[in-house]
């Protein structure tokens, strides 16, 4: 049996960390070793004793939380969670925490709202638990997604019945455009930075759910812009899959791949959670299946839990090529994992093959 998960709560607002206190002690896997209402408290705590997973506030008096994070990175790296308000300038403040090496983000406007802590007390206590699964030693300079705590509604566990039909299972006529699909979630902001850093500005049309809240989405795709050959932007209702283009999944919304003749789009919508989460990749991956068939390729990256998996293998059955990120370079090994088991995964390969994979199976089309 695997032990309890420690967790050092780090916050200058009382509430918080009674709030946050209260929501993961209701999870019999967690236990709170402590809290601390700054930096420096939590620095006498830790020379007694080493969480398993700290939650971090950004803005504390004294020392804010980014550079206790790198602080910490450098001399004792410990899986971080960052609290976080919903606005742009913290979207951009949590870039430099991923950078600093966060693992996950909590939205700290959830945690306070009364009317809707039994809706977020499900996710938050997956993000901690997804925290304390992080395999720092595999991150290069920074690992992390940022998701939200936002509405859980029923704990039933939907499928991406709730969003459209399964494949039909006819044969999709080939097209010369091949449009590769991607999920990921813990560890993939980073994981898709170098992805996509190592694709040529004439690379096929690229869709992408990384689990991650409104607002940080596009914050995200402009970080992403501004380091790679290939155009990156949060996707829009309606946009073009073009050659040389990424969209990524805006936060809270679903992403669809939709086909018109030979043309390629993608719908935004709102929905319900899917596998927990929204956007789905098992949308995205049943959307692929549904509309692009054997012109798609379908690559599934690191992350907690098991969205994309059912998608994935959906994929696979209608002919479309299918890889996913191996155990030795994601930094949480379960969506890969649970994809490999279900049997969808044509090959595993790792973080720095895939860009030339999909590369070499552009060259088939």
């Amino acid at each position: 049996m695997r032990k309890k998960i420690r967790v050092l709560i780090i916050d200058d607002s009382a509430s918080i960390r009674q709030t946050l206190s209260h929501v993961l002690e209701q999870d019999p896997d967690i236990e709170i070793m402590g809290v601390a209402s700054d930096p420096f408290v939590a620095a006498r705590k830790l020379q007694e004793e080493i969480p398993d997973v700290i939650t971090l506030d950004v803005e504390m008096p004294r020392m804010d939380g980014i550079t206790f994070l790198r602080k910490l990175m450098s001399q004792r790296p410990i899986p971080v969670v960052m609290c976080s308000s919903l606005t742009e300038a913290g979207s951009e403040t949590l870039l430099q925490a991923l950078e600093a090496g966060a693992v996950d983000v909590i939205l700290k406007s959830k945690i306070g709202a009364a009317d809707s802590l039994a809706d977020d007390a499900i996710r938050i206590r997956e993000v901690v638990k997804s925290a304390s699964y992080a395999r720092l030693s595999t991150v290069r300079r920074a690992a992390g997604t940022i998701r939200s705590a936002s509405a859980e509604g029923p704990t039933k566990k939907l499928t991406a019945d709730a969003m459209l039909p399964p494949p039909t299972g006819r044969a999709m006529a080939k097209t010369t455009e091949m449009v590769v699909c991607v999920g990921a979630s813990t560890g993939g902001t980073e994981a898709l930075r170098e992805f996509l850093e190592e694709l040529p500005a004439n690379a096929p049309g690229v869709v992408i759910v990384q689990h991650m809240p409104e607002k940080f989405t596009a914050a995200f795709a402009k970080r992403l812009n501004g380091l790679c050959e290939v155009e990156v932007k949060e996707a829009a209702d309606g946009d073009p899959v073009l050659r040389g283009h990424v969209l990524i999944a805006p936060g809270d919304k679903h992403m669809l791949l939709e086909r018109q003749g030979a043309r390629y789009y993608v719908s935004v919508k709102t929905g319900p959670l899917v596998s927990r989460h929204r956007p789905s990749v098992d949308v995205l991956f049943r959307s692929a299946a549904r509309s692009a068939g054997s012109n798609a390729m379908g690559i599934i990256m690191t992350g907690m839990g098991d969205d994309g998996a059912r998608g994935m293998l959906e994929m696979h059955e209608v002919g479309a090529y299918t890889v996913a990120q191996d155990e030795a370079s994601s930094v949480v090994f379960g969506m890969p994992k649970e994809a490999i088991a279900k049997g969808g995964v044509d090959r595993v390969l790792p973080l720095d093959q895939i860009a030339r994979e999909v590369l070499m199976t552009q060259q088939k089309f």
